[in-house]
């Protein structure tokens, strides 16, 4: 009955012309203009609250950003909270519920948001003091609710769920516990664990301690003049009591001494995510940003004449994309190259984005190169100033970061200088391919020796989704993969029980973007099955196999089943397949011990006689099958079990979550019928 889900995505599946640009002649640089930012003005409350003005008047709107001046916290235990006591501001206060706050937020048509770092407002000019009364009401008398704290918790862990499919999430896990360290506020994940430790009390005392004037920014943007703001300022925000804040000090991590190279697993995959990552001392508005900016852009900084989308897409064609990043921060930022590429080129691709970094440590960039990206900056930075949020945002970064009150009115000048000999400079002393992890997350059988290359001794080390070293244990010398197989056979129920299963009527729903599916199917031995999807009780799919032929028959229209596909639907269709392993020529290896979700599991690699290959996770303990990774046309699909219970005398899963790609689907079994005399008419095609 469990693997017939894995046709189902089948019933799901089935319900640009680019302008050619001439590149070869870049455009002339023109000299860098004197710019005018803009104006701003600034006063500060009695309490400590800076407060900064940009007047525009086109239109009658007003923008008011608050933003907390703070160092890292670490949440060790309760990893999350921070973030939820930002969120959960605005669900209600001492005086208002959250819906009240949504109706009233709604009933003048505006946006208000708030987060672990301060909140955001924007209305009419006309409906700003309401606004107002809310935003200071959020401030300064959140009440947390605990119900909306549970939901939050429960969003939160269904997020980290489906993410445990999602080789990209599994990257950026693991290559933040590199970079920074599991026990540094930068690099802490939130788990399932942590969340349990979250509480309203840890939320209010967050808020208590980190929300207060004198670590605060206030920016008003829109049309206003300063007079009104300073009115409005002192109106809603005087009352705000100041208080010490935390200072948090922590030591800076620490760059490796040669490379560290590191692999994650996603069973069934045919692609790596693959990242070189490293830690930078580069600070907003350090006297190399801009150098450091344009170096980047050179390398990988998104347009289609980047070096690392140059090499990788159009020369080697390895991937669709390949980027870098280059991130400053206060305290200390990172440098990333990234890229998704077939298996069989991921230490190839990784070679490339090497031998790139390399070349911009090595060379000096040619000079049409430089300037067309000089100019790009130039254009995107100009934009931005049409924009009154960016003066805004100018005005704080030189109040937060000190910087020369001139830093960015004379930006195109500083941009406008950069040379060549500037760019290999900044690679030399931000690029780091020596120091850096080196990571691939995919199917880690594959990966694993190739990786090897990278590393001065040849080692390789694995992670987990939460970025921990995977322990491997072998299984016992006794220990075969039949004899996991037998075992499940005989934890589930055992062969008799098994066997005397004629026929089974199963009904589960699902849901996808909010729709409700209903799945029905009806399975009858040794290999006959019906499955239909309905949705409000219409059928919109429907897959039949009678023993020897199939058929697909959705909104796209009817599809005889051949091939590959009629191979599939005929071995899918087995109620028990695990029964006809030792008699169908099905190939079973036992890759090892591993765990899941806090258990051990025997990995176990089945391969069909049709040639599908799938991998199932088997409990040490009690042998139930808790997962299955498989590949199929649409990608990589996995199927979690839980929930089991017994039917007549079987133990059948009637909660599973399958996954393929970014879709995720929670299937409930809502019953289960046995033995009811299916004939064998239903599955007439």
């Amino acid at each position: 009955m469990k693997r017939i889900f894995s046709i189902i995505l089948l019933g799901l599946f089935l319900t640009g012309l680019f302008a050619q640009v001439d590149r070869s002649t870049p455009p002339a640089a023109a000299p860098a203009p004197k710019i005018n930012i803009g104006e701003y003005k600034k006063f500060k409350l009695p309490n400590g609250l800076q407060v900064f003005v940009v007047e525009n008047h086109k239109l009658p709107m007003v923008a008011y950003s608050l933003t907390l001046d703070l160092d890292p916290v670490f949440e060790g235990e309760a990893a999350g909270y921070t973030s939820l006591a930002g969120s959960l501001m605005r669900s209600g206060t001492k005086t208002r519920s959250k819906a009240q706050i949504d109706d009233a937020v709604d009933f003048i048509g505006a946006t208000f948001n708030t987060s672990s770092q301060g909140m955001y407002a924007r209305s009419l000019k006309k409906h700003s003091n309401t606004l107002l009364e809310i935003m200071s009401d959020v401030l300064m008398n959140p009440a947390f609710p605990q119900e909306e704290l549970d939901k939050s918790l429960k969003q939160m862990n269904t997020a980290i769920q489906a993410d445990k499919d999602d080789p990209g999430t599994i990257a950026g896990n693991v290559a933040q516990t590199l970079r920074f360290g599991a026990n540094d506020p930068y690099g802490e994940l939130i788990t399932e664990k942590t969340l349990e430790n979250i509480t309203v009390d840890k939320l209010k005392n967050y808020h208590q301690f980190y929300f207060r004037p004198n670590v605060a920014y206030l920016v008003i943007v829109g049309d206003i003049t300063l007079k009104e703001a300073q009115a409005q300022a002192k109106k809603y925000f005087g009352k705000w009591k100041k208080a010490p804040v935390p200072k948090n000090f922590f030591e800076l991590p620490k760059s490796y001494d040669q490379p560290k190279v590191a692999i994650a697993n996603k069973d069934g995959a045919n692609q790596s995510t693959i990242q070189v990552t490293h830690i930078v001392n580069l600070t907003p508005g350090h006297p190399d940003a801009i150098k450091a900016s344009v170096m980047n852009q050179i390398l990988g900084g998104g347009s289609f004449n980047a070096r690392l989308f140059q090499n990788l897409r159009e020369d080697k064609a390895f991937t669709y994309g390949a980027y870098s990043s280059l991130n400053t921060d206060k305290r200390i930022g990172s440098f990333t190259a990234s890229s998704q590429v077939r298996t069989s080129v991921t230490d190839s691709a990784l070679n490339e984005i090497l031998y790139e970094m390399r070349r911009m440590r090595s060379d000096l960039v040619a000079e049409e190169d430089l300037e067309l990206v000089k100019n790009m900056m130039n254009g995107s930075f100009s934009r931005s100033l049409e924009d009154p949020q960016t003066i805004a945002r100018f005005a704080l970064n030189i109040e937060r970061y000190k910087l020369p009150a001139d830093y960015y009115s004379t930006y195109l000048e500083k941009l406008a200088a950069v040379t060549a000999k500037d760019v290999k400079e900044m690679a030399n002393k931000y690029l780091k391919p020596d120091n850096a992890i080196i990571l691939a997350v995919g199917d880690v059988s594959q990966i694993t020796e190739p990786m090897k290359a990278f590393s001065p001794k040849g080692e390789v080390t694995q992670y987990d989704f939460y970025g921990r070293e995977v322990v491997k244990a072998d299984a016992p010398s006794n220990i075969t993969a039949e004899l996991v197989i037998k075992k499940y056979i005989e934890s589930i129920g055992g062969k008799s029980a098994l066997l005397a299963i004629k026929d089974m009527k199963t009904k589960g729903t699902m849901e996808i973007q909010g729709m409700k599916i209903e799945i029905n199917t009806i399975q009858k031995a040794p290999n006959k099955i019906l499955l239909e999807m309905l949705m409000g009780g219409n059928v919109i799919s429907r897959q039949v196999f009678d023993g020897q032929n199939g058929k697909v028959t959705s909104p796209m229209g009817e599809q005889e089943l051949e091939g590959a596909m009629l191979e599939e639907m005929k071995e899918s269709a087995q109620i028990f397949p695990e029964l006809e392993f030792e008699t169908n020529g099905t190939k079973l290896e036992l890759l090892g011990i591993e765990e899941l979700d806090g258990k051990e599991v025997y990995k176990v690699q089945v391969v069909r006689p049709s040639g599908k290959t799938t991998t199932s996770f088997f409990g040490v303990k009690d042998g139930l099958k808790y997962r299955e990774v498989t590949q199929s046309p649409q990608g990589t699909i996995t199927t979690s079990m839980a929930n089991y219970q017994t039917f007549n005398g079987v133990q059948m899963p009637t909660n599973m979550k399958q996954s393929v790609g970014p879709q995720s689907f929670d299937i409930i079994i809502s019953s289960i019928e046995i033995n009811t005399g299916v004939e064998d008419i239903t599955f007439a095609n």
